[in-house]
């Protein structure tokens, strides 16, 4: 009886993976392999994690603010910054990709710095914190009460005691160590406003009502409505210690100043308003200073709410858009099949393509279904690097020393489906530049992975890495 019914479920959910719309079709197959390779687990897994599904409410109430947010345009000033907005000819069709996803108009008069390191990024948001007169809105996937993480703690304890509005917004499950240690309440006690995004409370119930690994994965900092940050780097040390024999972490942030901070204000609102009963709309509705010489920037942001593939759209965009090189950064690379194909393409048109992973993944399944990949990329004429000294956080893509991606978004399944992403797409050379280097930086750190490399590795090894990258969508 036992054995009819399990083929019956099996039968089922089989069906189900086939009619769910918006699925790529090696996810199809992956989850078709799962639940027929793995007996009972591959059926629990399936009805725990086998589809996208936010929550009937989490998704009303995300809509309902979404839709009482203030557009851009009607903030006073926000028509003239668009206005502002100048870029190459060639270059607008991406930033019309990129208003597709998550409504935001390319906006001109911006500034940026690309921080030097992790340690730099945190001292000189502290700086900002502590010089921030009206607001300080901070959320993070990780932030862990570590060196780092207190050090953050602090400076916004000391700007809500004289009277600064603090928001601080973590993951509840990225950030669950921070949330349970002494140092969240104190910063409640110290009269920080918090909240924790996508609650996971009960596993049972929470299982019943939506996925427990959509995630809030986001990194934003917005201050005073006027300067934000925007990369791949969680409020932490970059000895990472949840994972320190990966250590040291190497992000990539940049510190931006100009109308993109409002968008990211925005963005930010929307996540608060989903999780807390506060309207920030007075807020967002302060008038924009007038435009000041800049170049053209766009926040883009996705999640599992939103259009599906909006993240693969916006990676292969740039992808197809480039004429001279392209080089990405990423820590996890599994790609839907579009994304491998945009890669492919590029190099094979005489893009001069480089792809920088990390040698050392911490996640095993994830590196090595990321080598399955490899010899393709080669074969095509992708130049790929892997990172040596520690592992590579930094989410980057520059092309055609111009135009430069960056944020929280993963070239992997999990990012485009299953996360709330953030990243900002800017249009100028001296900061594209600047990325670009920090880019070559990485190079210098670097082993080159050559179709000999591939050639060598044991029937095993590439046995492991294919049979991972069949389930790839699944991880």
């Amino acid at each position: 009886m036992f054995v009819y019914t399990h083929i019956a479920i099996q039968i089922v959910l089989v069906i189900r993976t086939l009619l769910r719309p918006h699925r790529e079709p090696a996810s199809r197959i992956a989850w078709i392999v799962v639940i027929l390779a793995v007996p009972v687990v591959g059926i629990v897994a399936y009805l725990l994690l086998g589809e996208t599904n936010v929550g009937r409410r989490r998704v009303e109430r995300r809509r309902k603010v979404q839709a009482a947010l203030p557009d851009f345009t009607d903030i006073p000033g926000g028509a003239a910054a668009i206005k502002s907005a100048t870029q190459h000819e060639r270059h607008a069709p991406l930033f019309k990709v990129g208003h597709s996803i998550s409504g935001f108009a390319p906006v001109g008069g911006n500034n940026a710095t690309l921080m030097a390191d992790s340690d730099t990024t945190i001292t000189t948001m502290i700086r900002d914190i502590d010089a921030a007169q009206h607001s300080v809105h901070l959320l993070f996937y990780i932030w862990l009460p570590d060196a780092n993480g207190r050090r953050v703690a602090e400076a916004v304890m000391r700007a809500a005691q004289r009277g600064v509005t603090v928001r601080a917004m973590v993951d509840d499950l990225g950030s669950r160590s921070m949330v349970k240690h002494p140092l969240w309440a104190e910063m409640a006690a110290a009269g920080v406003k918090q909240a924790q995004a996508l609650k996971i409370g009960n596993l049972f119930f929470r299982a019943l009502v939506g996925r427990i690994d959509l995630r809030n994965h986001r990194k934003i900092v917005v201050i005073d409505n006027q300067i934000t940050y925007c990369g791949s780097q969680n409020c932490a040390d970059a000895a990472f210690l949840p994972k320190a024999k990966y250590a040291p972490w190497v992000d990539a942030v940049m510190r931006f100043e100009g109308p993109i901070a409002r968008q990211n204000q925005l963005l930010f609102a929307s996540d608060w308003m989903a999780e807390v009963d506060e309207d920030l709309s007075a807020l967002l509705m302060q008038p924009l200073p007038d435009p000041q010489p800049g170049f053209t920037a766009q926040v883009i942001a996705e999640g599992p709410t939103d259009r599906p593939s909006s993240a693969p759209e916006m990676f292969a965009s740039l992808m197809y858009a480039a004429r001279r090189e392209l080089i990405v950064t990423t820590p996890y690379y599994v790609p839907v099949d579009s994304l491998q194909s945009a890669l492919r393409a590029a190099a094979n048109r005489g893009v001069n393509v480089t792809l920088i992973l990390p040698a050392r993944n911490d996640d095993f399944a994830v590196g090595a279904a990321a080598r399955s990949y490899y010899d393709d990329l080669i074969t095509a004429g992708v130049k790929i690097y892997e990172y040596r000294p520690g592992l590579l956080h930094t989410k980057s893509v520059t092309m055609d020393a111009e135009v430069t991606l960056i944020g929280s978004a993963n070239m992997d399944c999990r990012s485009f489906a299953l996360n709330f992403e953030n990243n900002i797409l800017l249009c100028d050379a001296e900061i594209t530049t600047a990325m670009r280097a920090r880019q070559m930086d990485y190079l210098l750190n670097s082993n080159q992975i050559t179709a000999k490399h591939v050639e060598s590795w044991p029937w095993y090894q590439r046995l492991w890495n294919n049979a991972l990258a069949v389930v790839g969508p699944v991880l």
